[in-house]
């Protein structure tokens, strides 16, 4: 029993709450998500950030789907420690 997998919804998973774990920051939600439609998984998951740039542009944070360490009922704990810029 203790190898059963959670199945969560894309909907789901994008109404749960991003919270580093390294220094207990909210994050965000999910934007967007990167899957590998060959082997059927999640690669990465896209954050909005939460800074503007000119003309009113914002750099999306990607965050590699081996930093997340928990999912739980209405959030997801990840290690933020080497966040990623997507332009």
């Amino acid at each position: 029993m203790d190898d059963e997998k959670a199945l969560y919804s894309i909907g789901n998973l994008k109404s749960m709450e991003i919270i580093d774990i390294n220094t207990g920051t909210k994050l965000g939600f999910i934007k967007d998500l990167k899957i590998d439609c060959d082997e059927y998984r999640i690669i990465s998951i896209i954050l909005p950030s939460q800074k503007m740039s000119w003309f009113g542009k914002t750099e999306d944070i990607e965050l590699p789907w081996e930093n997340v360490k928990k999912v739980g009922v209405d959030v997801l704990l990840v290690d933020g420690g080497q966040l990623m810029l997507k332009e």
